[in-house]
């Protein structure tokens, strides 16, 4: 069964009505009900395509948040082959949150880091729901140096809430794991390209998106903090999310504006979830694209580019 969304409730109210109808045509030969079907699927897209034309920031918070929404193992399944995942730090132990390694890309070696929330109840608990551990952006560090070493570009896929706040991730140094991760990406002399698939969380986002390209699917968001955090910081009341999302720029239209990423992957209307297969190939083409640019780019370069493009982040605004 599809999942619905609080505001597409209209939908959800049409579609179930067609599941009805097409049930009871199934349960029946004798009864046609073909026509009504059809009118109902009109209507249907038609009221979606209403919906998904005048989206809010809160609206887009919750679409990156879909639980049917494609993972990484969903992307890493439809454009690398061979892909080997490499675990542990080397200081403490494994993260599930960040998945790491390296695998083929159009035959070619790539490393590959992202984060995977999970699909279920048991794989999401697996994962801590994206939500990495200061081991988690030490192995990120560790295979972005593997490739640095190797001369293999980097694909990162981000989609977290943000760095784990556990007390043991703090104890274990949260802060310095993500601000060496963040460093690694802006000194490796190879390319690197950074999608934002969902959420991209604070700095549990920023540590392994700090990119020469960074793009957003259209319904992704990307910020300092998640709205219901910022709205309890400066309110104390998590109920003011759906303004802060509105006041924070937090949208990929409102990111590409400011110029903080490169470019916007278009979704269905519905969002990705409805059609995975089209938003997971686009993905792997922009991603093709981005990479044959940056091909001809020698180490200094791409270091250089990387530097120039967050310096240059906000300097040109009114």
């Amino acid at each position: 069964m599809r999942s619905y969304l609080e505001f597409e409730k209209p939908v959800a109210d049409i579609e179930g009505k067609i599941h009805e109808l097409r049930t009871m045509s199934e349960g029946d030969e004798n009864v046609d009900l073909s026509g009504e079907i059809e009118k109902l699927e009109i209507r249907a897209n038609e009221t979606l395509n209403d919906l998904y034309s005048k989206l809010t920031p809160w609206h887009k918070t919750q679409i990156a948040r879909h639980p049917d929404r494609p993972h990484f193992k969903d992307y890493l399944g439809a454009f690398i082959t061979d892909f080997t995942p490499l675990s542990g730090d080397r200081y403490f132990g494994e993260d599930m949150a960040i998945v790491a390694g390296f695998g083929r890309f159009d035959g070619e070696s790539v490393a590959v880091i992202g984060h995977e929330k999970g699909a279920d109840t048991e794989s999401r608990l697996k994962h801590n729901f994206g939500m990495a551990r200061p081991e988690g952006y030490r192995k990120a560090i560790r295979i972005m140096d593997l490739a640095d070493r190797f001369d293999i570009p980097v694909i990162t896929l981000v989609d977290t809430a943000g760095a784990f706040p556990g007390v043991g991730a703090e104890e274990r140094g949260q802060a310095e794991a993500i601000a060496r991760s963040i460093e690694k990406c802006l000194n490796i002399r190879v390319p690197l390209v950074s999608v934002v698939v969902g959420e991209g969380g604070s700095g549990g986002a920023m540590a392994i998106a700090t990119a020469n390209r960074v793009y957003m699917l259209q319904h992704s968001i990307y910020s300092v903090a998640s709205p219901e955090a910022a709205a309890s910081i400066l309110w104390r009341d998590a109920a003011k999310a759906k303004d802060v999302a509105t006041s924070m720029k937090i949208t990929a239209q409102d990111l590409q504006q400011l110029g903080v990423i490169d470019g916007i992957i278009a979704e269905p209307v519905g969002g990705a979830h409805r059609e995975p297969a089209g938003v997971l190939a686009d993905t792997g083409e922009t991603i093709r694209s981005a990479l044959e640019e940056l091909g001809g780019l020698d180490g200094d370069a791409l270091r250089q580019q990387r530097r120039e493009k967050f310096l240059a982040i906000g300097r040109n605004l009114a």
